[in-house]
């Protein structure tokens, strides 16, 4: 038997442990209870998906036109517009005139915007770092990368139309 062959059920094993850990994370994680425990304890109150319209906003330098914002959050340009209302008439966005294109408008997110994520963050932080408190920080790195090209390489599939976007 090859060195390959034999590998294969241990990789198989490691690949199925890794999908039930990512399910059940995930569903714990989406959860509309884990999402409200986490802006009662920051003391902000904001969606699940707003946060994550302000994060990609924080993340494209903190403005960026509707069709842009969809991209990132790979979804419609409509539900963005939809949302965005609502997290203007909030305070935590504003539409401002696009710098390369006088007829465009731009997604900004406001001081009160980035202060509803700044508690959010500091608030999640704790609360990881608790969870945490006993594993190597080697460990943790590794999950970070891993996670990290997983993310990526499932947004590139997203983005293609690949048999992930269905």
């Amino acid at each position: 038997m090859s060195d390959a062959a034999a590998d294969a059920p241990d990789a198989a094993d490691a690949t199925a442990a890794l999908d039930r850990v990512l399910l059940t994370l995930s569903y714990l994680l989406t959860r509309p209870q884990a999402h409200d425990r986490s802006v009662s304890r920051a003391e902000v109150q904001i969606g699940r998906s707003d946060v994550h319209l302000l994060m990609a906003l924080e993340n494209d330098g903190g403005s960026c036109r509707v069709g842009d914002l969809a991209a990132r959050l790979l979804v419609e340009p409509s539900h963005v517009t939809r949302q965005v209302a609502q997290l203007q008439l909030q305070g935590l966005v504003e539409r401002t005139p696009d710098p390369t294109d006088r007829r465009a408008r731009n997604i900004t997110i406001t001081p009160k915007g980035t202060s509803v994520l700044v508690r959010l963050r500091r608030s999640n932080h704790e609360r990881l770092r608790e969870a945490l408190h006993d594993i190597d920080e080697r460990d943790i790195d590794a999950t970070v990368l891993v996670l990290r090209r997983l993310i990526e390489r499932y947004v590139r599939e997203v983005r293609a139309g690949g048999p992930w976007h269905q």
